[in-house]
């Protein structure tokens, strides 16, 4: 692999073309700044003693949080770390996770967020194609991460504090690792802000997409801020909120739809490291959580629990649902059982930061199933191949405009180009809008089957199977087939003690399905395989159906 370089990333202007746009007379563009770190810094204003963070035992005021913030941007910049170096993270939720995000970002800095579940092969291509100058990993990842970093010549590296993120400055250092502490107390005068554009590139996402590489989404303070502000206005945002995060900080679902609104509003967050129902149900209750996120697998886990028990989560009034559709049924049995939770379903993906239409929680059983309109600043067209508007109900290609967009691929302007070609940006997904503008998602494209020479989308065979009580989740794929080419394959996980059949499956979805979307396979797992954001890895299935 090449060596690390400092690679600079590129800003949406060049200086020169900058000050062609610069009407005379214009105020200096330091008095205009809004950036990730000056964010902070108003919310710190607003409220200083207001509890900002809390993991564990330990907690932040606004205030605190914010002087933790400038300690590490000073510290990044005294161990060599410049304006538009990429700062790698590899680590489970904490406070510290948190507050590398902002100190990264005020220190002019890329954030490199990393897949804990990754292999080291996997790290260390991300590690390479991203040039990161430093990492920094806890001691949860730590073998992975280190051995990806031996394998590109990575040799800045630190140990984030407590095992999993958790604890106390005052740590052994992680073997192969810079003690932590250094970074803290330096005193180091960091970057001039005047270097710190709006436009400048503070995050590079790499995505979980089906490809053999994943592409790294560059986005910038002002994409990632203008989608703060579609949060706030279309999520219910306030600083009253008291909101739960255990979904992986490394996903910018997490990280950005929800966490950065949050302290953007002043609200009072509570991180833990898993999203396990012996963790997510007693926290809900012992924190009076009112705001909580969750793909629809870890809503399903939640309700198959015997933790699960409504009277003890009284205090939640805000849920929120994402990164995968929800099945109707599922979401019926969530407002039956949670009636007084008000329900959002965000809808969106990495390269547009990543919120791009919302369901209102008025329009969950009027419009069950359907992703919403598109958000406070995204504009949204369903379109053929050529680019032609479709009439409402019609099927095809999800696209959008919108300032809440990434700047481009990194390193790869092929795919940036296809992405945006048009002017529009093609999300990949295959949707209709009804003549309300409200948006269903009926695929990805490659997701969408091709049988008999009929094309089958997989959401609507899954919504069929999930009507049966003895279902507890199932993905539907299409396998190679000798006679349909693809086969219509459900894979489905029962509920404990069910006694369910593939017979009584095939039965069921004959009527309610037409004839060539009815599977040809039926196969019963303890489980469906998902990455940490909840989604279900389809690709994971067709390969352990390729290996039998």
């Amino acid at each position: 692999m090449e060596p690390v370089s400092r690679e600079p990333v590129p800003m949406a202007l060049e200086p020169a073309q900058a000050e062609l746009l610069r009407p005379a007379g214009m105020f200096d563009a330091v008095s205009r700044r809004q950036t990730l770190g000056d964010m902070l810094a108003r919310s710190v204003r607003r409220f200083p003693d207001k509890r900002a963070i809390e993991c564990g035992a330990h907690h932040w005021t606004y205030a605190q949080f914010d002087n933790v913030v400038d300690d590490l941007a000073s510290g990044l910049s005294a161990a060599g770390v410049v304006p538009g170096d990429r700062v790698a993270l590899m680590s489970r939720n904490s406070h510290w996770f948190a507050a590398l995000r902002f100190a990264v970002a005020r220190a002019g800095a890329v954030l490199v967020p990393v897949n804990f579940m990754l292999n080291s092969d996997d790290v260390a291509y991300i590690l390479d194609h991203s040039r990161s100058s430093v990492l920094f990993t806890d001691a949860g990842c730590a073998a992975t991460a280190l051995a990806a970093a031996d394998k590109v010549g990575l040799a800045l590296r630190y140990g984030i504090p407590g095992e999993g993120g958790f604890g106390d400055v005052g740590m052994e250092p992680i073997d192969g690792t810079r003690d932590f502490r250094g970074l803290l107390g330096t005193g180091a005068p960091r970057p001039d802000p005047a270097c710190i554009d709006a436009r400048s590139i503070v995050q590079i996402i790499y995505t979980s997409g089906t490809e053999s590489r994943p592409k790294g989404a560059m986005l910038s303070h002002e994409a990632v801020i203008w989608q703060y502000q579609s949060c706030v206005a279309d999520c219910g945002w306030t600083a009253d909120a008291v909101a739960l995060h255990v979904l992986p900080l490394f996903h910018c679902a997490q990280l950005d739809a929800f966490l950065g609104p949050a302290l953007q509003v002043g609200a009072r967050n509570i991180i833990a490291a898993a999203p396990t129902p012996d963790i997510v149900l007693p926290l809900i209750e012992k924190h009076a959580i009112t705001s909580f996120f969750a793909p629809p697998t870890v809503w399903i886990a939640l309700l198959r629990s015997p933790l699960f028990d409504p009277a003890r989560l009284t205090s939640l009034t805000h849920g929120y649902y994402g990164a995968s559709i929800m099945p109707v049924e599922v979401l019926k049995e969530l407002r039956q059982r949670l009636p007084w939770v008000r329900l959002w379903n965000c809808y969106g993906q990495t390269e547009i930061a990543p919120v791009a239409a919302v369901l209102q929680p008025e329009d969950q059983e009027r419009k069950a199933g359907a992703a919403g309109r598109p958000t406070l600043h995204v504009e949204t067209r369903i379109v053929d191949d050529d680019m032609n508007d479709l009439p409402a109900g019609q099927v095809g290609e999800i696209v959008h405009r919108s300032p809440q967009l990434m700047t481009a691929y990194w390193r790869d302007p092929a795919r940036t180009a296809e992405a945006f070609a048009g002017g529009w940006f093609h999300s990949g997904d295959l949707g209709m809008m009804d003549a309300e503008g409200y948006i269903t998602v009926v695929d990805r494209k490659k997701d969408m089957i091709k049988t008999g020479g009929e094309n089958v989308a997989s959401r609507e065979v899954e919504e069929a199977i999930y009507i049966l009580p003895d279902v507890s989740e199932v993905a539907v794929v299409g396998l190679p087939d000798a006679r349909w080419i693809e086969a219509v394959t459900a894979f489905i996980v029962p509920k404990a003690g069910a006694d369910l059949t593939a017979a009584q499956v095939l039965a069921h979805c004959a009527a309610y399905l037409s004839g060539f979307k009815v599977p040809k396979r039926v196969v019963f797992v303890q489980n469906l395989p998902r990455n940490a954001s909840g989604k279900i890895l389809k690709r994971d299935l067709r390969q352990m159906a390729d290996a039998g």
